[in-house]
């Protein structure tokens, strides 16, 4: 398994930069590209999550068997295992955990033909940062809380 370990990020107090709680939600960052999966990965463990990366869909399955995880935001188009088909192992495995699918491509095929396969949310890349920190937050928010039902994922349109 290829995966690496981003620590959360602490403020001055020791607590995280969220200020939420003292343990921070762990978060796995699925990508092939190292650069999204790093900057990614950074962001999030500055804004105080913990953060495992892996660098595509088979490293993510085997991290998902050795660890827990409150989050996962997957790219879809990865050698080995596709966000698709990773959606469909969790699914599977009966994993319930929150996915956000950050790619380039929405498969919008697979997810009309296989609708429990929609993940929580979708991000279009290329999205800033802080629209990943505001997704994961109201996913996160919506699984702990489950003030309202999330909504379908939201996807940036980018015109030519």
């Amino acid at each position: 398994m290829k995966a690496e370990i981003f620590p959360p990020a602490a403020g001055p107090d020791g607590m995280s930069w969220s200020g939420s709680s003292p343990e921070p939600q762990r978060i796995l960052v699925v990508d092939d590209d190292s650069g999204i999966r790093n900057l990614n990965a950074a962001a999030l463990s500055s804004s105080g999550y913990e953060v495992d990366a892996a660098e595509d869909g088979a490293a993510a399955w085997d991290a998902l068997n050795s660890r827990s995880y409150d989050l996962i935001i997957t790219d879809n188009s990865m050698p080995k295992v596709t966000g698709v088909d990773l959606l469909k192992k969790l699914r599977s495995a009966r994993m319930d955990m929150p996915v956000i699918m950050a790619t380039g491509t929405w498969p919008e095929e697979e997810f009309t033909r296989h609708p429990w396969l929609q993940p929580a949310a979708g991000l279009l890349k290329p999205y800033s940062f802080q629209e990943l920190l505001r997704t994961v937050k109201k996913v996160l928010v919506g699984v702990e809380g489950a003030v309202q039902p999330l909504e379908p994922p939201t996807i940036r349109q980018i015109q030519p």
